[in-house]
């Protein structure tokens, strides 16, 4: 009982340190996908332009493992072959050099062949050795934490089982006790969100509000990541709890098409394709169920999620990276001008 009380106490202090110290501080967290190519990734990034990176996706084999020698146990590249050990040092080390904290995510929204089955690893029986794992991996790779990305059907079972909140209170106390950080990247749909009773252990929570719309879901004629639609995640989450220093709004750097398009555009792709009409609309062509059009984020959009998600929250996620667009029309960029701007104002407010 003595000693479940001084958990307890510990737990809660060190809660108490987190919320009142840096991880509060405004938020540009970006997804760099290992299966684009790791090093040539981290290479054409604008690290100086982000805060955080999440390195995605990591996960264990049937036996929780994560390392198999040099080589990781599932983390597949860009040719399905899973990364090396030094693959990933050089990534780390050079997003730390550039002063960006790194962070592993895990899961993913459609898991690899390699990958083991996450309800059984969760079960009590097994759940020592696969945190023994993870922590293990965080302190021999030098990260900054990890990002929890076990998505839709996977969620539920695990969580309909019992098992979702004991590994994450569980997970939470043993990094914060290494002040590294756990986060969440969540939907927001029933069957696909996060269980309200595990909010309290991540430091900030990464809401994907995009993807209202998709090739094969959601009402033909709407855009699949709108402006109003980030507004009403962000007051859903509040509704549930969320607290504003743990709030960061995901958006998009991808666009869906209908029609006669093709199904998927990065925004670097449909500034090649069609100019400078992606700087200020979200749509090109009519949307209706029998039209042929394209909806994405426009830069003037993506100004207004950033303003919208400062004041609501805590800063930005972008799903991903590679997607974006060279110089001027950098939607990182336009990202990282509105927070210097919206940052400035508040100095001044001061």
């Amino acid at each position: 009982m003595k000693q479940t009380l001084r958990s307890f106490i510990a737990f809660n202090a060190l809660m108490f340190i987190f919320s009142t110290g840096s991880w509060a501080e405004t938020k540009i967290v970006g997804y760099i996908p290992v299966y684009k190519g790791l090093k040539q990734s981290i290479d054409n990034a604008q690290l100086n332009k982000l805060t955080h990176i999440n390195i995605s996706f990591l996960n264990p084999d049937m036996n929780g493992v994560l390392l198999h020698g040099n080589v990781m146990a599932c983390m597949p590249n860009d040719t399905k072959e899973n990364i090396t050990r030094s693959e990933l040092i050089y990534a780390i080390n050079k997003i730390h050099q550039a002063g960006v904290k790194v962070l592993i995510s895990l899961g993913g929204g459609g898991l690899p062949h390699c990958s083991g089955h996450w309800p059984k690893l969760l079960n009590p029986e097994n759940r020592d050795s696969l945190l023994t794992n993870l922590l293990r991996f965080v302190d021999n790779f030098n990260l900054d934490g990890l990002d929890i990305d076990i998505e839709g059907d996977l969620l539920t079972k695990i969580d309909n089982s019992g098992n979702y909140v004991p590994f994450i209170k569980a997970l939470s106390f043993e990094l914060k006790k290494r002040q590294k950080l756990l986060t969440v990247a969540t939907a927001s749909y029933e069957g696909g969100s996060v269980p309200i009773a595990s909010l309290p252990y991540f430091d900030f929570v990464n809401i994907m509000s995009y993807d209202q719309l998709g090739p094969t879901w959601g009402q033909v004629g709407d855009e699949h990541s709108s402006y109003q639609h980030a507004l009403k995640e962000i007051n859903l989450w509040k509704s549930r709890g969320l607290r504003k220093n743990q709030l960061v709004l995901g958006v998009p750097f991808y666009g869906y098409g209908f029609g006669s398009y093709d199904e998927v555009y990065s925004f670097r792709e449909l500034l090649k394709i069609f100019g400078n009409a992606v700087v200020d609309k979200d749509v090109i062509g009519r949307r209706c169920a029998d039209c042929d059009y394209v909806t994405f984020n426009s830069i003037e959009t993506i100004k207004a999620k950033t303003e919208l998600a400062l004041q609501q929250g805590t800063g930005v996620m972008i799903w991903e990276l590679t997607h974006d667009a060279k110089g001027q029309y950098s939607l990182l960029n336009a990202i990282h001008n509105q927070v210097q701007a919206f940052e400035k104002q508040s100095d001044l407010k001061n």
